[in-house]
């Protein structure tokens, strides 16, 4: 095979006609399967097939793109619990809202859910994530108060037990569920709520 004429163009590395969403899907899949402390730079621009400075097209650091991945998951999340305040006047219905809408989120934006529920607080990116997590699962907890005084919830259990137990049920699902599988999303939303709610049902 003869070399390339010195002075020539080197063939452009990458594929053409990547946008950012796809850069993000990709470099998701990549923090996911390897970590997103040990993912480098290099290790995304070899599994996107592009140079660094196409990728800085796209985002500015590696971190941001952590950023906006963690922020799409959240933004879901706390959609869910803006919508049950706002539609439903009983805790017990906006619970059960919650729980629907928050498997809905789960199983929409799996990637970038599972890379939320793995984040541990290294670098503020990280520790804003958490932060919203915990003002999440505040919000939460209040309605799960809410419910038990109504009735529809035991209240021998602490509600933000209660709370962390029917979404560690919720969370869960990140490790086995695959889209396109036998398992039906808006019937497993309606599984979790049997299984969790009834388990805590006041008698």
């Amino acid at each position: 095979m003869s070399e390339p004429a010195i002075g020539t163009s080197a063939p452009k590395r990458g594929r053409p006609g990547y946008d950012r969403e796809q850069v993000l899907a990709v470099a998701v899949k990549v923090f996911n399967e390897h970590g997103y402390d040990a993912t480098s730079v290099a290790d995304l621009t070899a599994a996107l097939g592009l140079t660094k400075s196409a990728l800085y097209h796209h985002f500015e650091s590696k971190s941001a793109i952590l950023e906006l991945a963690l922020d799409d998951a959240l933004d879901g999340l706390e959609q869910v619990v803006d919508d049950a305040e706002a539609r439903h006047p009983l805790a017990s219905d906006r619970l059960r809202a919650i729980v629907r809408g928050a498997v809905r989120v789960l199983t929409e934006k799996l990637p970038a859910v599972t890379l939320l529920l793995r984040v541990r607080g290294n670098g503020e990116v990280e520790a804003a994530a958490l932060r919203r997590r915990r003002t999440f699962d505040q919000r939460v907890t209040t309605i799960v108060a809410e419910a038990q005084r109504e009735g529809l919830i035991r209240d021998d259990v602490d509600a933000a037990v209660a709370t962390r137990l029917i979404f560690g049920m919720i969370n869960s699902v990140v490790e086995w569920y695959r889209p396109g599988g036998p398992v039906d999303p808006a019937e497993l939303g309606e599984d979790i709520l049997r299984v969790s709610l009834d388990g805590l049902q006041s008698r």
